[in-house]
């Protein structure tokens, strides 16, 4: 059976909503195993608050856990034994373990995914790809989001591919259009890697690019990905971050103003809890790594079980999907399996 690796030691809520939110992954799905890595001792306390099928379940003890205070390479290379380098490695070694989640260090499990885990063939730089809500009620993909500040028109490219191989895995995107970010829609907006990443993209085969698209069209518009250096589109997606959260405390104020408001929430109660979730990225689940070698999904630190669930089903979602696959296939179908750096 499948085995999915969740860094129980990793985020702002560990081990307790790690646990919760895999435990509740289980009941979801039936089709896979989950593996904890971390303190054996406060793990079993918490599976020990819930009620889950044990014979789904293994524990790997680890001795140390990389914080967000680390430096991630050097504490990669040196906490050998943490709950995050551990399951890393179970995974490159068993051919079962098909994804790894993680709420830990975003700098860390990429620098872990890279030094341990390894880039698919061809691959430049893995990219970070979250889901972003969206008013059609689905999801876009926007890649990258923070795994590369400095970008490459080559990069952009890449990304553009191994995003669309992602929509198909994962989440059965028939013919995903794909936007480049960008301070306009017309093909000659944007600085020089803007606009040389727009003509690459343009004679790329297999991705239906469908030109330039501006920040409000990651939620508003109708494309399916939206392709950004890591800078840019690190920004976009703290800004929509903070976006439903100003939504959310501006709805919470005003209901709370005098006792008509109070009424008026009452009777409006389920469409703002609806609302509040719709906004909020990360319960469609955590951003995957693109361009490694086997699935990796990074969870937002301050996840709690309610996010930490879609993010384990992610992971089992892409590796069934054959996710690695289908980016290297893709990456070679374009010409882009031999640009390895």
């Amino acid at each position: 059976m499948l085995k999915i690796v969740v860094d129980a030691m990793g985020g702002d809520h560990a081990p307790r909503e790690i646990v919760a939110g895999a435990v509740e992954a289980l009941d979801a799905r039936k089709d896979f195993r989950v593996v904890f890595t971390g303190d054996k001792a406060a793990i079993s306390a918490e599976l020990d608050r819930r009620k889950c099928d044990l014979s789904r379940v293994e524990i790997v003890p680890c001795t140390e856990v990389i914080t967000n205070d680390d430096v991630p390479t050097h504490a990669v290379r040196t906490k050998k034994d943490s709950s995050l380098a551990v399951g890393l490695r179970l995974v490159k070694e068993n051919e079962e373990y098909g994804g790894f989640v993680s709420a830990g260090s975003t700098g860390a499990v990429l620098t872990g995914g890279i030094l341990l885990l390894g880039r698919i063939k061809g691959v430049m730089r893995p990219a970070l790809c979250p889901g972003i809500p969206n008013v059609r009620g689905t999801r876009t993909l926007l890649c990258d989001c923070g795994a590369n500040a400095e970008c490459k028109p080559q990069y952009l490219q890449q990304f553009a591919v191994m995003a669309t191989a992602y929509g198909k895995a994962a989440y059965g995107m028939k013919d995903p259009s794909v936007g480049l970010l960008n301070n306009g829609t017309e093909e000659h907006k944007g600085d020089p890697l803007h606009r040389e990443a727009y003509e690459l993209l343009k004679e790329t085969q297999g991705i239906r690019f469908v030109g330039n698209v501006e920040g409000r069209d990651i939620m508003f518009g109708d494309v399916d990905i939206v392709v950004a250096d890591g800078f840019s589109g690190n920004i976009a997606l703290k800004a929509a971050e903070g976006c439903g959260k100003t939504v959310s405390a501006i709805l919470k104020q005003e209901f709370k103003r005098n006792l008509g408001s109070k009424l008026t929430y009452l009777l409006a109660r389920k469409q703002i809890g609806e609302l509040r979730d719709i906004l909020d990225y990360a319960k469609l689940g955590g951003s995957v790594f693109l361009g490694l070698k086997k699935v990796v999904i990074k969870s937002h630190g301050n996840s709690k079980a309610n996010a930490i669930l879609p993010s384990v089903v992610q992971a089992v979602d892409a590796s069934r999907g054959d996710l690695v696959g289908r980016i290297g296939e893709m990456l070679q179908s374009c010409g882009l399996g031999e640009n390895d750096e």
